[in-house]
């Protein structure tokens, strides 16, 4: 498999620069596309934050308020206890709630399983079968159970669903028009790269054509430039109000076990803090879903942003899915530090452009 990435940087002064490298289909060879679609998977997580975030600003919730305030019996069994869990905790991945969603390994249980509609109930469910990891508060581990909590909890606060107040509240007053929730489609608007998984030696399947899991609340795709903007919007503090970004920035250490993906990394209300090699930090969420994955990065102030979008995963050892991820998040250090070349005037290269961003 060749590297198959797009990435698009924007300046301080609002200029930017996009590359291409790889081709967006193997059976075709056709280029890709820098404005493609493609899935936002965890990235969504960011949304569904600020909107909660959103709610506290408006008096709507709590972040001390409990889980089985908004969802009375939902977190029970095994030790699981909603009583004991706070919508601080779900949002900051310190609640302890194990993730046990389901997902595929080999080319067979792909095909098995692309097409296989999971509810939100089902996949909580299957979390509540087991024991919590560690006490709320007393640890981090990455949950997406509790962002599939949390979306419910949007639900019951407004009364519509998670993906509705994203719409009304992010994409539409920020003109994010080419961010769209896909629901139960397997496929994406076009134009958008095929996605392709490594499975193993000899073993490249395209794994475009595919159901996300928790589709409810986080099938999502988007854009480069929408992403960029989203953040800038976010960072820039077009979004929330100070207090509320405050506690979004208000951040713990990640597991030893993600320290190796994000080095230094810290982790506030749905929004990854890392270091930057030039000094200071950067913010953003990455994504990864079935042969999609996404690394972004705005500065602090949001004026400086790139995002990286790779239709291909490397999942065949976990030394290629750290190589994947470092060279990626090479990408976007040397595109955020201020000794990074100024973009010029947009233009789509391949190679060549990708080696000048990077």
């Amino acid at each position: 498999m060749s590297a198959v990435y797009k990435a698009l940087v924007i300046a301080p002064d609002g200029r930017h620069s996009v590359a291409t490298s790889g081709t967006a289909d193997l059976d075709t060879g056709r280029p890709v596309l820098p404005d493609g679609y493609f899935r936002m998977a965890s990235t969504a997580k960011t949304l569904v934050a600020t909107v909660v975030l959103q709610l506290v600003a408006e008096g709507a919730l709590s972040l001390d308020d409990t889980v089985e305030h908004w969802l009375p019996g939902v977190v029970r069994g095994n030790g699981n206890d909603g009583r004991s869990l706070t919508i601080r905790h779900l949002l900051q991945h310190t609640s302890g709630l194990h993730d046990d969603l389901p997902g595929y390994s080999t080319p067979q249980e792909y095909d098995e399983q692309r097409h296989d509609v999971h509810s939100s109930e089902e996949l909580v469910a299957r979390a509540m079968a087991h024991a919590p990891d560690f006490s709320p508060g007393e640890g981090w581990q990455y949950s997406n159970t509790g962002y599939v909590l949390l979306g419910t909890v949007v639900q019951k606060v407004t009364g519509r669903s998670a993906h509705a107040e994203i719409e009304d509240r992010i994409l539409g007053p920020l003109g994010l028009d080419r961010t769209r929730w896909m629901g139960a489609s397997p496929s994406l608007p076009r134009p958008h790269s095929r996605a392709y998984q490594l499975f193993g030696p000899g073993s490249v399947v395209d794994v475009t054509d595919q159901i996300p899991v928790g589709h409810e609340h986080f099938s999502w795709v988007t854009t480069t430039r929408d992403e960029n903007d989203f953040f800038r919007a976010l960072l820039g503090g077009r979004l929330l109000p100070p207090r509320q970004m405050a506690e979004m920035k208000h951040t713990v250490p990640v597991s030893p076990e993600f320290q190796l993906f994000w080095p230094g990394g810290r982790y506030g209300l749905g929004l990854i803090e890392r270091p930057l090699s030039c000094g200071g930090t950067y913010w953003g969420h990455e994504g990864g879903d079935g042969g999609y994955i996404t690394l972004n990065g705005v500065t602090g102030d949001g004026r400086r942003s790139a995002v990286v979008s790779m239709s291909e995963a490397r999942g065949d050892t976990s030394e290629h899915v750290l190589e994947q991820e470092n060279a990626a998040g090479s990408l976007i250090d040397h595109a955020l530090c201020p000794g990074a070349p100024e973009p010029r005037e947009p233009r789509r290269t391949r190679a060549e452009g990708l080696r000048r961003i990077g």
